[in-house]
């Protein structure tokens, strides 16, 4: 059995998202992706989830491309991810190429290009603007 493992934060999941989960186990059999907690997010990426860990998690679950989710609590966990979890393939957005390359000797790594025209920062920027424009009537 071939196995891919892939990261992310997966707030206000969209299209984008579903794209990179289906390419990802596209290049394998079972598909681990490790979600960033809420701590993680706050603490080390500056981030804020309009949905909580649980949440992005059930939601994940329930995708039919995702095996397995696990937390991702620190950068430095993918080494010890990618050998406890026996990986063979480790896949992340083109956004990031060239950062992962550290795993190659531990397991294959795949840079998937974006899906153009989508990003949760987008979608964020888009509900705030449309929040404002109906509270200042």
């Amino acid at each position: 059995m071939k196995r891919v493992i892939t990261y992310g934060t997966y707030d206000l999941l969209h299209y984008g998202h579903i794209n990179l989960l289906r390419r990802a186990k596209a290049l394998g059999d079972y598909l681990i992706v490790v979600l960033s907690t809420d701590e993680f997010n706050k603490a080390m990426k500056n981030k804020v989830c309009v949905q909580s860990y649980e949440e992005r998690k059930m939601i994940l679950e329930a995708i039919r491309y995702v095996d397995l989710v696990i937390p991702e609590e620190n950068w430095e966990q993918k080494i010890h991810d990618v050998q406890m979890y026996q990986v063979d393939t480790f896949c992340i957005g083109s956004d990031w190429e060239g950062k992962f390359d550290f795993l190659k000797p531990y397991c294959e790594v795949v840079y998937l290009p974006r899906t153009e025209g989508i990003s949760t920062t987008q979608r964020k920027s888009s509900v705030v603007q449309m929040f404002e424009k109906k509270t200042s009537k």
